[in-house]
């Protein structure tokens, strides 16, 4: 990794033959696999499987048991789990049935091994070849800084599950899904960034509203991901009332506010339905800032990625939480977050057009 770096930092200073189009492609892959790995996130939470591979084990945990021993000595382990114990035991759970929930957890660290690798091999396959455009050997260095942290997470949020409740903290699961479409954002915003390159044109700033932008939606996705944590999806399933009422009943206050906003179902899950109403808006002014500014396409992916994502989530409460349903909303999530990084970045545009 260090001599990596170092040819990284070389390319900074000697590049012989730029290619800032095929490595933005190459990000663009990877980051098209976050998406991928968010929707099989979904799949995992809502199938209960995330507590269901007990050890981290980054090398060898690639594999999966191959001999009927093995295979009973994870669901030995499983077993000694609180999920297990007071949920699945009592259910009648079975070798057969822990393989299924043992198969998504797998995959879902398979793919984020994936992830990891596939970007450290694209930077020094061109790192080596001295092919990274100026200055960028330092921006592309924290992205694999941020997919080495998002495993770390990981681990750290299934260790809650393991150790102390039934299901994992709702606060690293949070933690978990942010960082993962923080580094979404930071991987289409440097693709963009080293199109513009290509085209002669200075790194992309991000503008006020830019920001205003992203962090709403930030928001959304935070409180989003609370409402997972806490199945808070599940207090009612009528819409756009709740349990036939605007406000719900059953909300908690005896702790105070911020703790009923950060741990009560019924408030975590008010607060979602109603603060993407705010996200709209917010992204309905930026889609017209983008057609002023001649972004026409980053404009029309906003507007079709928020349209799909209020249905979804609408069809999702209705549904009961449907899987497939509930998977889709969060897939869509992370486009929503790609197309919203694209406008941001194309508000952004350098008026001197030169080169940085």
């Amino acid at each position: 990794m260090q001599g990596t770096a170092q040819a990284m930092q070389g390319s900074g200073h000697a590049a012989v033959r730029e290619r800032p189009v095929a490595l933005a492609r190459w990000l663009l892959v990877i980051a098209a696999l976050v998406v991928g790995i968010v929707a099989v996130g979904g799949i995992t939470r809502l199938t209960e499987s995330g507590v269901s591979i007990t050890e981290w084990k980054p090398v060898s945990g690639a594999l999966p048991p191959l001999t009927q021993s093995q295979w009973q000595a994870e669901f030995d382990a499983y077993r000694q789990t609180p999920q297990f114990i007071e949920i699945n035991g009592p259910a009648g759970m079975t070798l057969a049935t822990y393989k299924m929930i043992f198969f998504w957890e797998w995959v879902h660290r398979l793919l984020a091994r994936g992830i990891g690798l596939a970007l450290v091999g694209v930077l020094a396959w061109f790192g080596l070849r001295r092919e990274i455009p100026r200055g960028y050997a330092r921006r592309l260095a924290p992205l694999v800084a941020l997919v080495g942290l998002q495993g770390a997470i990981g681990w750290w949020m299934v260790k809650s599950g393991i150790v102390n409740d039934v299901k994992v903290s709702h606060f690293r699961l949070a933690a978990h899904l942010l960082t993962a479409l923080f580094t979404l954002g930071g991987l289409v915003w440097t693709a963009l960034d080293l199109l513009a390159h290509a085209r002669g044109e200075a790194p992309h700033r991000l503008t006020g509203f830019g920001l205003l932008a992203l962090a709403v939606l930030a928001l959304q996705l935070f409180m989003g991901a609370l409402v997972a944590g806490l199945r808070a999806g599940h207090v009612a399933s009528d819409w756009p009332l709740m349990q036939g009422q605007f406000i719900p009943a059953g909300i908690d206050w005896s702790q105070g506010p911020l703790h009923a906003m950060l741990n009560d179902p019924f408030l975590t899950h008010f607060d979602h339905r109603w603060w993407a109403w705010v996200v709209v808006a917010v992204l309905v002014v930026m889609a017209r800032k983008l057609r002023r500014a001649d972004a026409r396409a980053a404009g029309i992916a906003i507007h079709s990625a928020f349209g799909t994502q209020v249905i979804l989530g609408i069809a999702t409460v209705m549904s009961g939480i449907a899987l497939w349903l509930a998977v889709a909303h969060q897939l869509v999530g992370a486009l929503l977050v790609a197309a919203t990084t694209w406008g941001a970045h194309a508000l952004g545009r350098p008026r001197s057009g030169a080169a940085d």
